[in-house]
């Protein structure tokens, strides 16, 4: 079985770089320059940061910051298992 902490850490980096990518792309921005000045990091890091396939530690915590510079919020997910209703 997968560690639930750290499947919740995937999801919350491809959620980050699916919010992030589409903001960047609705204002124009898609050289990898224009990524790379924009999210305040050197093109090559913002690059590899916002196009990697495979979950890395601190990927959340570097795509937090590039959200907040960014002005966007992503909530994050709620690890704590799944819910069941129960009837009163």
């Amino acid at each position: 079985m997968r560690d639930p902490i750290r499947q919740a850490e995937r999801l919350m980096a491809i959620r980050l770089r699916y919010t992030i990518n589409t903001h960047l792309e609705d204002q124009g921005v898609t050289t990898p320059a224009a990524i790379g000045a924009a999210v305040g990091l050197p093109t090559t890091e913002a690059v590899s940061l916002l196009g990697c396939r495979q979950w890395r530690a601190g990927d959340v915590a570097a795509l937090q910051a590039v959200a907040k510079r960014l002005g966007l919020e992503v909530v994050p997910l709620d690890i704590s298992g799944p819910r069941h209703k129960t009837e009163a």
